[in-house]
């Protein structure tokens, strides 16, 4: 059987750390930034870590 490729759409989401965790950008940062507040924008400015009901496909599309 050969090798499952690497989701690329996935590949460029998201990002795994040195200790295994998946990281994800947050939503809602990317137009109409004038009306929403300096520190909610710097909170969706930080990576979060995957939320555990995702990982499972994530880590399939990674091929991981």
């Amino acid at each position: 059987m050969p090798k499952m490729k690497t989701h690329r759409g996935a590949a460029v989401r998201f990002k795994v750390t040195a200790s295994g965790k998946l990281m994800r950008r947050h939503a809602m940062r990317s137009h109409l930034l004038e009306k929403k507040s300096s520190k909610r924008l710097r909170k969706l400015g930080h990576e979060v870590e995957l939320s555990s009901g995702d990982r499972r496909e994530v880590r399939r599309l990674l091929g991981i």
